[in-house]
């Protein structure tokens, strides 16, 4: 026993309080280094899983395929046979237009016995020739008529004139087919106007980008009553597709330029025979715009998580597999281990995709039916799921990615109960892509008029492609024929699948 301390038990009693005191204090202070200690290591596995996945997307593979392997063997497939592919040169198709250039020669002589030789027959091979830009005039020749009997008898004649076809920007040079090749440079090939002014010099021709981004916009009008009639058919449908991305308008009325604005897209579901696109701008990404554009539409909305498709009257949301596929992917990218919940989960989708492989030329019906294969498959995953979540840090991309797809869960598998729905949305981001590559080369619009002409024009252009139908061929008979409409007028002729089977 120390020699210092006190006789008196209250005084001990203190002493052993106090000892006590900082006992706790530093039990507390070791427990509040231990949870700091914990916190910094989440932070920093954060940040290493951050970093794997910044330097894959870098310079890593882009795509989602997925390995068969460690938790799928029992339901591995035979390998297809690998395709090969047909050598030699590409046969050039027979639609196109050819030239024949004859090669002879003047008088041939046969080396072995010097007697004249005759022809026996030809060795023919083909050569494609490219003319850029062929720029062309059409010269409007309208007859005018006198009358000979007035001019001798009357002191006035009349004249009048041959009228000719109502065009597409009244007093412009731009015809029909002038404005076809731009819109469709721009909205279909991402090719910005300046670009195309340089090109048009080239060929020797002045037009100024102001010049031509006003005939956008003009073009924007004259189709803006044909992309009404494909908003009216997609709400007549039971089954639409919906996304959305941002667009920079520079003169947008009460807000900064550098204010972000918004394109969203509606699609048909995607396995409508007669799809058609519908581009929508708006200023924001609020509840109330596809509220507003989808008034009149019942039936189910594919789409991603994103809460402003919800809670509309009329619209069920179906959740995307390619989306929750797409967090676990970056989870076992961001992980250094590429065995794990990541892989795994991976696995169980990779099944449901296989199963959509089988069904998708399918009936409605029989595909339905078919993904009853799905449902225990389903079961199992989600079990899996609510085992794995709390076992899992919530900051993490597996964490991320479990509590996402359970969030959606009741969203994600309502694919199932309808052959008419698509597993993901992937069709709605592939219709969004040529806006967004467009977008890397314009950067921006300048003002509403030009961003709404764009969703008008490149609705146009989606939809061609959604129905395997040339854009500029399209735009060329609209730009002819629309003009020629009374407003109101019936333009189901003018639809694209009507349009193809005329040109079929």
């Amino acid at each position: 026993m120390p020699a210092n301390l006190p006789d008196d038990i209250n005084q001990l009693k203190q002493i052993i309080a106090q000892l006590h005191q900082q006992v706790n204090d530093l039990s507390q202070d070791n427990q509040t280094q231990a949870e700091e200690i914990s916190e910094l290591k989440t932070q920093v596995e954060y940040m290493r899983e951050q970093l794997n996945l910044s330097k894959s997307k870098r310079f890593g593979k882009q795509s989602e395929k997925v390995p068969r392997g460690t938790f799928n063997e029992a339901e591995q497939q035979a390998k297809a046979e690998p395709k090969h592919h047909k050598k030699g040169k590409q046969k050039l198709p027979e639609h196109l237009e050819r030239e024949t250039r004859v090669y002879t020669l003047d008088a041939p002589v046969c080396d072995c016995c010097q007697q004249s030789m005759h022809a026996c027959g030809t060795q023919e091979s083909e050569q494609l020739k490219i003319i850029p830009e062929k720029v062309s005039v059409i010269r409007h020749q309208q007859t005018k008529y006198a009358c000979r009997s007035c001019e001798q008898t009357q002191t006035k004649s009349q004249i009048i004139t041959a009228s000719k076809p109502a065009q597409p920007i009244p007093g412009s040079v731009a015809s029909p087919q002038a404005l076809a090749a731009v819109v469709t440079a721009k909205y279909c090939d991402a090719l910005p106007l300046y670009r195309q002014e340089d090109i048009l010099k080239r060929g020797g021709l002045s037009i100024s980008r102001t010049t031509l981004a006003n005939w956008c916009i003009k073009a924007g009008q004259i189709v803006e009553p044909m992309v009404a009639c494909f908003k009216q058919n997609l709400l007549a449908s039971t089954v639409a597709s919906a996304d959305e991305t941002t667009v920079q308008v520079l003169d947008e009325p009460g807000k900064d330029a550098s204010s972000k604005s918004y394109m969203w897209v509606y699609r048909s579901g995607v396995f409508n025979a007669q799809p058609v696109v519908v581009y929508d701008y708006q200023p924001g990404r609020s509840h109330e715009y596809p509220k507003q554009f989808l008034q009149g539409f019942s039936g189910a909305l594919q789409c991603d998580g994103y809460q402003a498709y919800d809670n509309i009257e009329h619209v069920t949301p179906v959740a995307c597999w390619a989306h929750a596929r797409r967090k676990f992917n970056d989870a076992k990218t961001a992980s250094p281990k590429k065995t794990g919940r990541a892989q795994k989960a991976l696995c169980f989708i990779s099944k449901l995709y296989r199963i959509e492989e089988k069904a998708k030329d399918y009936s409605p019906d029989k595909r339905q039916a078919l993904r009853q294969e799905a449902i225990p498959i389903l079961t199992q995953f989600k079990a899996w799921l609510d085992e794995a979540e709390p076992q899992l840090t919530p900051k993490s991309y597996i964490g991320k990615a479990v509590r996402y797809t359970l969030n959606q869960w009741e969203k994600l598998i309502r694919y199932t109960d309808d052959g008419q729905l698509s597993i993901d949305n992937n069709h709605t981001e592939r219709d969004i892509r040529p806006f967004t590559t467009g977008r890397k080369n314009w950067l921006f619009s300048k003002t509403v008029k030009g961003a709404e002409a764009s969703a008008i024009l490149y609705s146009i252009v989606m939809t061609c492609r959604a129905n395997d139908i040339n854009p500029y061929y399209y735009f060329e008979k609209l730009f002819a024929e629309l003009p020629q409409r009374e407003s109101g007028a019936d333009l189901t002729d003018l639809l694209p699948w009507n349009v193809k089977q005329a040109l079929d």
